[in-house]
Order: structure tokens, then sequence, then C-alpha cells
């Protein structure tokens, strides 16, 4: 076993103990947060540091990610119960990186994490659209948003295709996996305006498009 393996084995034993307790992904056994770790290292081919991970959650897809790559990551979690988690399993595991208890939307205006990193990822907080206006903020131009997503109809590929362009990005890359699944890569081109991410909530019941952008 290599140490990256035992790590993620230390890993996935740490989530399982602390959701006993403290609700922190539907995954409540080992093959079923064994297929969580198995898709995030999806990402792995495409990650590069640092990487900021929105919605972290029990920490899927960055920690998995971080114990393979060894990128330094940034996790931010508006739940303290799950942030308090991601910060021990930091420690616990001894990856390079922090946590950010905030909404998406309040950490992205904060200039120490605007537009300063190269990947983000975000896993199950909503439309394509909304997800775009939670991580591109994130990125330095160049940088890339690495999303993970099922099937989609035209119509919400139109609209997350359309809100990438207003938040300064654009779809590159379009990579199938099994059962449907797919990665979409966006690559930041220019600044994001000021005006986005829009307030707490807004993104994700006002996606982009089409909704007035004031």
């Amino acid at each position: 076993m290599t140490a990256g393996e035992g790590r993620l084995e230390r890993y996935v034993a740490l989530l399982l103990e602390r959701n006993a307790k403290v609700n922190l992904t539907a995954a409540r056994d080992p093959d079923a947060v064994g297929a969580h770790v198995r898709d995030a290292l999806t990402l792995l081919p495409y990650v590069r540091g640092p990487l900021i991970d929105v919605g972290s959650g029990g920490g899927f897809p960055a920690i998995p990610l971080a114990i393979a790559s060894g990128v330094s990551i940034t996790l931010v979690e508006s739940v303290g119960k799950k942030a308090r988690f991601l910060t021990e399993a930091l420690d616990v595991l001894g990856l390079a990186g922090e946590v950010v208890c905030a909404r998406a939307e309040d950490a992205a205006r904060r200039p120490e994490l605007r537009e300063r990193f190269a990947s983000a990822t975000a896993r199950a907080v909503g439309s394509l659209a909304t997800v775009l206006e939670l991580t591109v903020p994130f990125l330095a131009v160049g940088g890339r948003a690495l999303l993970q997503r099922g099937r989609a109809d035209a119509g919400e590929q139109a609209a997350g295709d359309d809100a990438a362009l207003v938040l300064g990005a654009r779809r590159v890359e379009e990579v199938d996996l099994e059962g449907g699944r797919r990665i979409l890569i966006f690559e930041k081109d220019v600044a994001t305006s000021g005006r986005f991410p829009r307030r707490g909530g807004i993104p994700a019941k006002k996606p982009l498009f089409g909704t007035s952008l004031a």
C-alpha cells in the first residue's frame, strides 16, 4: 500500500466515524464512501494547485484530490459542523490547506481568496449556471473550473455557457465518464466583474440566464 492509499483509507475511516455522530454525507458504509472517492479522483488528471472547493461538505472531491496530488486546498463550507470536521481532517491527514466557514458568495469577495486559484471544484450545489457563479470568481485568469455533472438538457448547457461568458470564462473541454457522468472544464479568460457573485442565495434562486443581471 502506498502512502497515498493509506491516507485515503484513513480519510474514509475518519469520515465514517464522524458521520455516525454528525450528518456529513449520505454515504454510510465503506463501499458508498469509496465510490465517492473514486468519483473524486476522476478529476485528478486535470487538477492544478492551489485548488478551492465550494460547498465541501464531507470533503469531496477536494480531500481525495489533495491526498493523491499534493496540491494545497481551500475548503469553503458554510455549515459549522461540517467545517469543523474538514479542519480536523486536514490536521489528521497532514494536508496543506485551510477551511473557510462562509457562504461562497461572501468568501469570493475576500481579497485573499478572489481570483487566487488555479482550479475550482464544486459538488452538488445547483444548476450549472449557479455553480459557475460560485466558482469562477475564485479563479485566477487562466484557472479552470472542474465541474462533475450528470446528464443535462440543452437549455441548462446553453445557460451555463452563457453564464460562463458573463463571468469571464468559457467551456474548453467535456470529458465523458461512465454512467452518463461528465466533467465540464471551463477556463477563465478575464477578471470577473465585481457584480459577481451576487449576494447570498441569489445564484441558486435566480441562476444567470434568463434572469436580469441587475
